[in-house]
């Protein structure tokens, strides 16, 4: 059966992974939309191979520039929110894949499945943020959430088959990043340069910065509370620097099923496409006897506050975790821009949260007024 999918944040490193996906399995994979932010001379060259019906650019200016550039095609171009809503409503598409990043994946998210299309979620955003509205209406539509994060899409493999009640402890891997085992004082003069050395991944530069403050893996733990519907005590962070188990279950009689893998992005990618069905793929193969050895730490998160500010933003709950990834998503820009040092993204979130009044319960419209606010609070 075809796949046909609308691709959200087509230009990104999940964005071109996907068509890369899509390239290798044309016959049962069709792009029927696509959307990016600004980079219009290559979602041009997306459009002219891949043939979509529909566009949308978030920008205006960009919008404008593909549909003059595209006047030889018949094709429908989008632009901003609006078009982002149009695009994934679209009857003839049955999966959105979502991989844009930051809180502009909740609406369409929302919208998306209110249109009954299953959702291939690369968005940390939308269930950090909004997970308890995203899942109930999930839920109540009857489509489904497909993880595209390569830990969140282990831990879904692990599960597969198995009584979600029996699951003890869900165990999050991660990489450790660039800074991995370097003391507080060591981090002082990070630069962005160095924080942008990921060892193991190729992902774009604020979830690389993030994978360096461990923010990433807060995040990953928030989403992991939504998604597999288990408690923040039952769900623990294990630095595994080999990237090589992607994540793993525990369950209650003590045993343990990981999925293991390359560091590669598409294979998630395509298991969520292509779910519950497995599909060959020419991608390296994981070489045990290469490998030797695969090893395990504890955090350090009196060192990266980004994970231990996560939690507290979970526990804490409501529009909590919304001020922790708005603080987060500024704190990085102004450290990519070279305003603030390295520590700083910490206490940026770390201020941002003492400061805030949390919401229970919000809404969309609380959950970006919470954002606004976070924004304005941090810009003063």
């Amino acid at each position: 059966m075809m796949r046909k999918i609308i691709l959200l944040g087509s230009t990104g490193s999940i964005g071109t992974q996907t068509l890369d996906v899509v390239r290798n399995n044309p016959d049962e994979l069709e792009v029927i939309g696509l959307a990016a932010n600004t980079r219009v001379e290559e979602v041009e060259k997306q459009v002219r191979e891949f043939k979509p019906k529909y566009v949308c650019m978030f920008s205006e200016d960009a919008a404008k520039d593909l549909k003059t550039r595209l006047k030889d095609l018949d094709i429908n171009v989008f632009c901003g929110m609006e078009g982002l809503l149009e695009i994934v409503s679209v009857p003839e598409a049955d999966t959105v894949l979502t991989a844009v990043v930051g809180m502009i994946g909740i609406q369409p998210t929302i919208r998306a499945i209110e249109s009954g299309k299953d959702i291939a979620l690369a968005n940390k955003e939308t269930l950090v943020c909004a997970g308890h509205i995203i899942m109930p209406l999930a839920a109540s539509k009857g489509v489904k959430i497909l993880p595209v994060d390569s830990e969140h899409s282990a831990i879904f493999q692990s599960l597969n088959g198995e009584p979600r009640d029996k699951v003890e402890k869900i165990l999050l891997t991660a990489s450790g990043g660039p800074f991995r085992g370097k003391a507080r004082k060591e981090l002082e003069n990070m630069t962005a340069a160095d924080a942008l050395k990921h060892p193991n991944w190729d992902m774009g530069p604020k979830v690389t910065i993030d994978s360096s403050s461990l923010v990433n893996k807060g995040l990953e733990v928030m989403e992991a509370r939504w998604l597999f519907d288990v408690s923040l005590d039952n769900i623990q962070v294990v630095v595994h620097p080999q990237s090589i188990v992607h994540s793993a279950v525990q369950f209650v009689d003590g045993a343990v099923i990981a999925q293991l893998g390359v560091p590669d992005m598409k294979l998630p990618i395509q298991y969520a496409l292509f779910y519950p069905d497995r599909r060959p793929m020419s991608e390296k193969r994981l070489d045990l006897f290469e490998l030797g050895t695969l090893s395990f730490e504890k955090p350090d998160i009196d060192t990266f506050r980004g994970l231990k500010l996560a939690f507290d933003a979970a526990y804490a709950g409501g529009s909590m975790p919304t001020v922790f990834n708005a603080a987060n998503e500024m704190a990085v820009k102004a450290f990519l821009k070279g305003n603030i040092r390295y520590l700083e993204i910490y206490d940026m979130i770390e201020r941002a949260m003492q400061h805030h009044s949390i919401v229970n319960n919000p809404d969309v419209a609380a959950i970006l007024a919470a954002e606004k606010e976070t924004y304005e609070y941090l810009g003063r």
